[in-house]
């Protein structure tokens, strides 16, 4: 099969969906590369790494134009002419929060398939973890620059200093993301809370960091008596495939301190927020009720050749499983079956379909 390797135009979106170890897997089984000039470079990945892997360089018309698309961020307005009935588009896609995007594959006809929602048999979602670790992680170092006087907060030094309290960082979710953002936080040597709705994942948390931090059933009644006393607030809620539920409402936000700093991992999903949009690296957080809000929505861009190799580990294995087999891919496998989102103008993942107000068909059925 062929298979085309896009750049990222995302802003400051500098990630790349295959590196060159990934390519050269590819090329010895057969199959043909077609990367875009300069598509690694943001990820410090040279063209000739690519060509000596055995990758054909050209345009984004030629990237586009192979019957595989594998990228890394959803394709952006100005890419939706790409879109076509024959094209099998592999990438994240958070179509819950983006009825654009959902339309124009929808009217193109477009089999796509959503990293966020390849899920296998024991509940993991292999290729959202990857970038969940670093977007957890990014988190807290994003909210304790965002604290500073400088850039508008506090002034509050997550880790403090003897005699002086450390900052307060409340986790809302403690899945990969509130996991990840929990050891860095602590890390700092921030005091650290985690709500969630799961209390064997609580029992969990508390085993794996020994009591050290503290751990809270999710309710608004906890959320409410936990904002005062709360410099930065992470969002780390997630539904996979579908509409993140708004948990912090705009009338709890003059209960945080002025100067606070939210930083909401799922605004891809519409946020657990509800006074939260996207934003972007290159102006990431705008004041609400003098409350700092942070959206930036492709986060792990910030740390793209990290983010890169890391994500490739995870979606080389599938990505060769799709340009071998096409959809009898997903015909074959629960995890992909689950990952399709859209085919030949039919939506096939209920939590986009119920986000949207839109018809569903079941993905074996669109197959058929």
């Amino acid at each position: 099969m062929q298979i085309g390797l896009p750049r990222e135009i995302k802003v400051k979106e500098n990630r790349v969906a295959l590196t060159p170890g990934g390519v050269g897997t590819l090329v010895r089984r057969g199959h043909s590369v077609l990367v875009e000039h300069g598509a690694g470079v943001g990820s410090g990945i040279a063209d000739s790494e690519y060509v000596s892997a055995g990758a054909i360089l050209g345009s984004a018309e030629d990237a586009w134009a192979a019957r595989m698309v594998v990228k890394v961020k959803e394709p952006v307005a100005s890419e939706y002419r790409f879109l076509r009935d024959d094209l099998l588009l592999f990438t994240y896609l958070h179509l819950a929060a983006d009825r654009a995007l959902t339309g124009a594959l929808l009217s193109a006809g477009t089999t796509s398939v959503a990293y966020e929602t390849v899920q296998e048999q024991d509940g993991s979602l292999p290729l959202l973890s990857p970038m969940s670790e670093v977007a957890g992680r990014l988190s807290v170092q994003a909210g304790a620059y965002h604290l500073q006087k400088p850039m508008g907060g506090r002034g509050v030094l997550l880790g403090g200093v003897p005699g002086v309290q450390a900052g307060h960082v409340l986790i809302v979710g403690g899945g990969v993301v509130g996991t990840n953002a929990a050891k860095m936080a602590m890390g700092l040597g921030a005091k650290v809370t985690v709500l969630d709705v799961s209390h064997r994942r609580l029992t969990y948390l508390d085993d794996v960091f020994f009591g050290r931090l503290t751990t809270m059933m999710s309710s608004e009644a906890n959320l409410r008596s936990l904002l005062p006393d709360t410099d930065l607030l992470i969002g780390a809620v997630l539904i996979p495939g579908a509409k993140a539920p708004h948990l912090v409402t705009r009338d709890m936000l003059p209960l945080m301190q002025e100067g606070s700093v939210i930083v909401d991992v799922a605004v891809d999903q519409g946020g657990c927020v509800q006074t939260i949009h996207a934003t972007t690296h290159d102006d990431p957080t705008y004041v609400v009720d003098g409350v700092i809000h942070y959206g930036v929505a492709n986060m792990p861009g910030a740390v793209p050749r990290t983010s890169t190799f890391a994500l490739t580990n995870q979606t080389l294995p599938y990505a060769l499983k799709l340009a071998e087999h096409g959809l009898d891919a997903v015909r074959g496998s629960k995890a992909l079956m689950l990952g399709l989102n859209t085919h030949q103008g039919k939506l096939t993942y209920a939590g986009v379909a119920d986000a949207l107000e839109l018809e569903y068909v079941p993905a074996a059925s669109a197959l058929n």
